[in-house]
């Protein structure tokens, strides 16, 4: 089983547009009956675990999110297609790249909190200033209140200092669970922004708000210039990584 888990998962791009090269490299043919999950949550393939491209068992941390797991192994058809299965690829991302170092994922999150998304805003046209205060200023409000950070808006793409004690404040608020800091870490990177990402971990932001918030740009020259249906497609299959991102958040505690 070692290199067919090599070959579905370790070199799988993430970008939906990728997809297309799929076609030039044929999806590996499935070679299991059932999936379930074990009692200490590992997922198993007709009773043998299953395990990550570095070779380390595929153990969720609570019933629900191995569930999730095996829910995507069941649903695979003839071929194991890993671009429907956001959840597998996180789990195998934090179990191989985040238990052992999460200091550096950790930081990278942090970096983002010093040219946050939602500091930046544009000054011109006021329905476009309106749109993204609408969809911004209650992430800054959740840091004012939650986190105690107090960040100062830019306009323009001119780079503003944060203060030290607002970035301070808000690492703070950055999770030591390597599941919870693995699933904001990836929802920082989808969203462009650590402040959204915390936002929902807080429950300040429903996952649709959050989501709004970090397209809200993209959505306001749609609404001015019409559907951009690559931009959608390309969103879409983001949206399904937000959402495995936004369940092991919601599963687990907060707290470390």
């Amino acid at each position: 089983m070692r290199d067919i888990f090599e070959d579905i998962f370790a070199s799988q791009p993430l970008d939906p547009m990728e997809s297309a090269r799929r076609n030039m490299r044929p999806l590996r043919k499935r070679f299991y009956t059932d999936a379930t999950a074990g009692p200490d949550h590992a997922v198993l393939l007709d009773g043998r675990p299953v395990r990550t491209p570095a070779r380390r068992p595929l153990i969720a941390p609570d019933a629900a999110i191995a569930q999730m797991v095996v829910d995507e192994w069941r649903a695979q058809g003839e071929d194991i297609d890993p671009a429907t299965m956001p959840m597998t690829r996180l789990a195998n991302s934090i179990i191989d790249a985040v238990v052992d170092h999460p200091q550096p994922v950790a930081e990278e999150i942090a970096g983002y909190l010093g040219s946050d998304l939602v500091c930046y805003r544009a000054g011109e046209p006021d329905s476009l200033v309106a749109w993204q205060a609408q969809h911004w200023d209650p992430v800054l409000e959740f840091a004012r209140q939650t986190l105690d950070a107090r960040f100062v808006l830019a306009q323009g793409v001119v780079f503003q200092q944060q203060p030290a004690e607002a970035l301070v404040a808000a690492r703070r608020a950055i999770p030591f669970d390597p599941w919870r800091l693995g699933a904001l870490s990836s929802m920082t990177t989808l969203t462009g922004s650590a402040l959204i990402a915390l936002a929902y971990a807080h429950g300040a932001l429903t996952l649709e708000n959050a989501w709004a918030a970090a397209h809200a740009d993209e959505d306001f020259q749609m609404r001015q210039w019409g559907r951009d249906e690559l931009a959608l497609k390309r969103r879409a299959y983001r949206f399904a990584e937000m959402q495995a991102a936004a369940a092991v958040l919601a599963h687990l505690p907060r707290g470390g």
